[in-house]
């Protein structure tokens, strides 16, 4: 939390999705970080210390969000971890979200008031 604000990275490789989740979260009073790359996103995580993680499962490479996610565990990642998936249902019987830690999985393109009310659930001040 910064300023009273909670801090949410969100980590894809779409500048439209960024945009787009940029605008939803600000204008519901978060602070938005974020990154193109898992390696980048990364980085941010140390600077920022978000307390809420999107990341996209397909960026430079298929499996570069479930890899983002593993190395968030391996720095002691508190955060709750969403990804953001464009794959379909099916997403949720190939990934073991439970393993990995997972909050949740958004279905792209994701409704905005789903997004606000699961940030809501998940963060209490």
């Amino acid at each position: 939390m910064k300023d009273g604000k909670f801090v949410i990275l969100c980590v894809d490789d779409d500048p439209d999705i960024l945009e787009s989740l940029k605008a939803v979260l600000e204008s519901n009073g978060y602070l938005f970080a974020s990154a193109p790359t898992a390696e980048e996103g990364l980085k941010t995580f140390k600077a920022a210390g978000p307390d809420l993680v999107i990341a996209d499962l397909m960026m430079e490479e298929v499996d570069a969000g479930t890899r983002f996610v593993k190395e968030l565990k391996l720095l002691g990642n508190q955060a709750p971890v969403f990804l953001l998936s464009s794959v379909g249902d099916e997403l949720h019987r190939s990934i073991d979200s439970e393993g990995l830690g997972l909050a949740g999985i958004f279905q792209k393109p994701i409704q905005a008031k789903v997004l606000v009310a699961a940030l809501k659930a998940k963060l209490k001040k």
